[in-house]
């Protein structure tokens, strides 16, 4: 009898150990609510059940495990196992992806971004860096070029941004305050209150933020065609958590991203089909710029901004002009493969 009580002991112990040992639970820290910008992540969340049988999951938190800006940190503590951040949120952290924040780089849709992000995301500088954060560089997400919102008459000349407050974050921030604009990095969740408030006059967003965080509920007109650029937020995971997974479960999560990525697009592509109509609905005016004001628009800010960039990588020791020479041949192999 003793025997066979040790014998059931050692194998309840045994299904214990294997149970710990191949069941994985991931925290996931976003922000906001689900919205066309989260959908891989909640994507992944669902390949990796599905291909695990439900050993692998992961709880995906909208602003419970951390504040926005500090996805970062929380990663680099183990915190919480994967996160979302914008590169603008903390650019001294994040410095090699911000070259995929320069203003007017010519990124003409998501999968074009999608690309450029990955060649990036791909550099051993970039792999370096977020390793100084514990963090590893999982996928990007890709968002269209930001556009503006704004209340009274729409700002559609290079005059009209001279003292225009704008919420916009990292290189779209630089380019409005090179043609006068004063820009303020107001979090996403905090610029609705701002544009509400007259903190700001203006908002710059993709059609999604503009949705999700109600800026768009504020505004008398969007500025269709500025297109002046986009920020770029990585989705990460913790280093020790990620090499932690059994095999099989780390499998399950890297073979997921291309679908998870592709599911995204699709999701976005659908807003972007009915963005007039939700302008329409709204009584939000779409504004033209004028090619001429966007020609004049990317003189002052481009090239000035881009040459900045670049020194101040190479004067911290980061392969600047590589990184956007890499960006330029990436972008250019996507557009000929379209």
């Amino acid at each position: 009898m003793i025997k066979m009580t040790s014998r059931l002991a050692v194998v309840a112990l045994a299904a214990s150990f294997a149970s710990e040992t191949y069941a994985s639970e991931w925290n996931v820290s976003v922000w906001g609510k689900r919205r066309a910008f989260t959908e891989h992540v909640e994507k992944l969340a669902e390949l990796v059940s599905a291909k695990t049988n439900g050993e692998f999951t992961m709880n995906v938190s909208y602003g419970g495990l951390s504040k926005n800006k500090e996805n970062l940190d929380g990663i680099s503590i183990g915190a919480f196992e994967m996160a979302q951040f914008c590169a603008g949120y903390h650019r001294d952290k994040n410095r090699v992806v911000t070259v995929l924040e320069l203003p007017f780089l010519g990124v003409e849709n998501l999968a074009q971004e999608v690309a450029v992000s990955a060649a990036v995301y791909a550099h051993p500088a970039a792999a370096e860096e977020m390793a100084q954060w514990n963090a590893k560089l999982l996928m990007t997400s890709p968002m269209p070029q930001y556009n503006l919102v704004g209340t009274g008459e729409p700002r559609d000349k290079l005059a009209d941004f001279e003292g225009m407050r704008v919420r916009a974050t990292g290189g779209l921030g630089k380019a409005f305050a090179a043609v006068g604009g004063v820009p303020t990095s107001v979090t996403a969740t905090e610029a609705y209150q701002a544009m509400e408030s007259g903190v700001v006059d203006t908002v710059a967003f993709a059609q999604h933020a503009h949705l999700s965080f109600g800026t768009i509920n504020q505004a008398d007109w969007w500025t269709a065609n500025l297109n002046p650029g986009t920020v770029n937020c990585p989705v990460v995971v913790n280093i020790d958590a990620y090499d932690a997974l059994p095999d099989a479960h780390r499998a399950a999560l890297d073979s997921s991203i291309p679908a998870a990525l592709e599911h995204y697009l699709a999701n976005y592509g659908e807003l972007l089909a009915r963005w007039d109509t939700v302008l329409a609905e709204k009584g939000v005016k779409k504004v033209e710029i004028a090619e001429s004001v966007i020609a004049e628009f990317r003189a002052k800010a481009a090239d000035p901004i881009r040459d900045a960039w670049i020194s101040d990588m190479e004067a911290q020791g980061l392969p600047g002009q590589e990184l956007y020479d890499l960006v330029v041949k990436t972008l250019a192999e996507a557009k000929a493969a379209n």
